[in-house]
């Protein structure tokens, strides 16, 4: 699709393609403009006779769940002469680019600021009767401007309804499953090939919030012949590991939270309430604010200080 050259084509009639601002195993994402309203975009593009369309699926994942605090805006769904297009509201960094920018390391107030916002938005996918199934710091994405506050889940390429949204009868259990998701954050039982639910969401926010504290996961680099040894070594060190031991020098919250998670059973519902008092409870004790001064708002805001008085010395320069 990079050879499209398709800066400025139109799509669905009115968003103008700008520039390539990433891709995916689906194909690019580009930055676009609504031309009836000069509002940002974001337009996931896909060729046209790709093997596995994901987009198709994915906008129709939004319809069902609906517009809500958290999740992106979707606005336009079609295919075009060479591709598929997924339009929706354009948001800031990920997790994982934040992460990067504070040296691989966020401090505890961070954590469980941005903790609080998964959990609530996980509860909200799972109330629409889906599990999002490729849960990591990618997928979470800080909004723009007045939103620039808001913790975003993106991309339901993978979303998969584990229950009936009318009787709630939740699916069968099954264990001759491939993985879907990353092995990074896949859970125990989904590297084992358990049909995934609810419970596997959370287990990959436990590993999600014990990278953010300690900067990495122990199964990290790990060296195998090809793939599927590499996945059994992830696997083997995941299920091995003392939870107690890994947490042994953090607040007793943080191994409660991955305890809790791995012991639910496949068709339990997650006690989200629970969850989300159990890192208010640790907030409050260390007598943190809930302020939205996340460790990446000092770091822009010194960057935005540096770029203005860089503006004003070479404005004076040209005065003079």
């Amino acid at each position: 699709l990079s050879n499209l050259a398709l800066e400025n084509r139109l799509v669905g009639g009115k968003y103008r393609l700008l520039k390539s601002i990433g891709s995916g195993s689906f194909g690019e994402i580009y930055q676009g403009i609504n031309t009836h309203d000069g509002k940002d975009v974001a337009v996931k593009i896909e060729a046209i006779d790709v093997k596995y369309p994901l987009l198709r699926y994915e906008s129709k994942v939004y319809d069902q769940i609906g517009p809500h605090a958290g999740l992106p805006t979707f606005l336009h769904y079609g295919s075009e002469k060479r591709f598929n297009a997924l339009v929706m509201e354009l948001l800031g960094p990920s997790l994982e680019d934040l992460f990067n920018l504070c040296k691989r390391r966020f401090s505890i107030k961070t954590v469980l600021m941005i903790s609080d916002q998964l959990l609530m938005r996980l509860e909200c996918v799972h109330q629409h009767s889906f599990i999002h199934r490729d849960v990591k710091p990618d997928n979470f994405l800080m909004g723009l401007g007045k939103h620039s506050n808001k913790l975003y889940l993106i991309d339901f390429g993978l979303a998969k309804r584990y229950e009936d949204p009318e009787s709630h009868q939740h699916i069968p259990y099954r264990d001759d499953r491939n993985l879907t998701g990353t092995a990074r954050y896949a859970s125990v039982n989904a590297q084992r090939g358990i049909e995934q639910s609810r419970r596997d969401d959370l287990e990959s926010l436990s590993y999600c919030i014990m990278y953010f504290n300690m900067g990495k996961l122990p199964w990290q680099g790990v060296v195998a012949a090809n793939k599927q040894q590499k996945y059994e070594k992830i696997w083997e060190l995941k299920q091995s590991m003392s939870i107690d031991d890994v947490f042994k020098n953090w607040p007793n919250e943080f191994a409660l939270f991955m305890k809790y998670t791995r012991n639910l059973r496949f068709a339990d519902g997650p006690d989200y309430v629970y969850l989300r008092q159990l890192f208010r409870f640790l907030f409050r004790q260390l007598n943190h604010q809930y302020d939205h001064v996340y460790d990446w708002t000092l770091l822009q805001q010194e960057q935005k200080d540096r770029d203005r008085d860089r503006e004003y010395r070479r404005r004076a320069k040209q005065i003079l």
